[in-house]
């Protein structure tokens, strides 16, 4: 019995029952029964303690998760932005984003939108204004993705006929002191086959996911969301003739099918030429060529057809493209692309130095100046799109007073992380002060006039 109690005491580590109370001695069965009393006890509470401490973790992995997936969480611009900075140059971060998204390991934004936010264009309704640019999302790969990070329009490409690599590495730059960023990618594109084969593949997804909606969805928003809106951006292949527009034409025909929204880009800094199609006579020529070869698709649906310019034009410049826009009746105008100036305001002068189109906040002041200009000289009779430098609600409120009735971002996902799109919609909800995002568009103008 001895070896038995110093067995059970080893094993379970309990107490030592004395073998003496008072004159008595206590017999051995007794012993065996304090014993297994005490394991039964001891069992007991071990097993409490596990499922609370297992009911703890579990909870608390659900919290984390849920945190860790909620846009708005500010792990994403303080912990893992700086690090991905950090460890990665601005090309690979770009493409380590761009993958995340494409497989849903991504934030969501998990808040509705507000309705004063609603945006009516085009015979289609928008849940919201913020929209992320073209050349985020080069060849069509994170679409959805963007969409559940709150975007109400994704713009893909810029998308060239034939695939080509753009321009030698490195070719993005980060200028962190100003928030500015400067690419010379040139256009690299995988070309029109490979983002059409993925957009179709997307479709395929839907129908095998919601058969019974595919028709309505298909026939509605080619974003396969409701109240969301999907563009695909038109570029040319470095290899075509400057002033020729067959890559436009062909995007259009290959493309068209897939796109809520089509773009046409005559104002990237990185394809030699490509600006001087921004001139009346050659704008005019390709905006007809191309909405010719829209309205000729073979599909009840003819998406809207919008022209993509710099914000270093001149306002005779802006004259000119705000006419060429009025009597081709194109459906709309993004202001602006990326600029080939230096400000003076650039805190970095070193990677200022790098060539290329800067975007960021120190573009805003150029794109405002050309918004105001073309809307006050198309009369706001063309759906503008400001874009430039907008990192927060009262951006996006400013761009709406000088005409803008969607805005885009890019360059401040980059350095806010992925709750941009969350963060600006609202400060501009706050912003209105119970106005709706459509009143106010165009009302610095409208007042000026007065």
């Amino acid at each position: 019995m001895n070896s038995l109690t110093s067995i059970l005491r080893r094993q379970r580590q309990l107490p030592a029952l004395p073998r003496v109370y008072g004159a008595q001695r206590i017999p051995p069965s007794a012993m065996v029964r304090h014993y297994a009393t005490v394991r039964k006890e001891h069992t007991t509470t071990s097993k409490t303690i596990n499922f609370i401490l297992g009911t703890g973790i579990v909870v608390g992995g659900l919290v984390g998760i849920s945190y860790g997936f909620d846009s708005r969480a500010s792990i994403h611009k303080y912990v893992l932005v700086p690090l991905m900075h950090w460890t990665m140059d601005p090309e690979t971060a770009h493409k380590a984003g761009i993958k995340l998204l494409s497989m849903g390991i991504s934030p969501w934004d998990t808040q509705h939108d507000d309705p004063t936010l609603e945006v009516k264009l085009w015979n289609k309704t928008f849940s919201n204004p913020v929209g992320i640019a073209a050349g985020f999302d080069k060849h069509a790969e994170a679409i959805d993705g963007l969409f559940d990070l709150g975007f109400g329009y994704v713009e893909v490409g810029s998308v060239t006929p034939e695939p080509q690599p753009g321009n030698p590495q490195p070719r993005m730059f980060r200028l962190p002191e100003d928030k500015c960023v400067i690419n010379r990618y040139g256009f690299n594109s995988e070309g029109h086959k490979a983002v059409e084969t993925r957009l179709r593949q997307r479709i395929k997804r839907f129908l095998y996911k919601h058969a019974q909606s595919f028709v309505d969805h298909l026939s509605t928003n080619r974003s396969l969301r409701d109240d969301r809106i999907l563009a695909v951006n038109l570029g040319k292949n470095k290899a075509s003739t400057p002033e020729s527009v067959e890559d436009y034409v062909l995007g259009v025909e290959r493309l068209g099918h897939y796109a809520d929204v089509l773009v046409v880009n005559v104002s990237s800094p990185n394809t030699p030429g490509l600006r001087s199609l921004q001139r009346k006579d050659m704008l005019e020529d390709l905006l007809r060529q191309v909405i010719s070869a829209r309205d000729r698709l073979q599909s009840a649906y003819k998406p809207p057809l919008l022209v993509k310019i710099a914000p270093d034009l001149s306002e005779e410049e802006l004259k000119d493209v705000s006419e060429a826009a009025l009597s081709t009746k194109v459906d709309g105008i993004i202001i602006s692309n990326t600029t080939i100036s230096r400000p003076s305001t650039l805190i970095n002068k070193e990677n200022a130095k790098e060539v290329g189109g800067l975007s960021g906040p120190v573009v805003k002041p150029l794109a405002l100046r050309a918004l105001r200009q073309v809307y006050k000289h198309t009369g706001g009779k063309i759906p503008l799109v400001g874009c430039g430098g907008i990192s927060t609600g009262e951006d996006a409120l400013e761009y709406a007073r000088a005409g803008a009735s969607m805005v885009q971002l890019y360059s401040s996902m980059a350095y806010e992380g992925p709750g941009i799109a969350r963060a600006v919609k609202d400060g501009i909800v706050k912003g209105l002060n119970g106005r709706k995002w459509m009143d106010i568009v165009g009302e610095d103008t409208k007042k000026a006039g007065n």
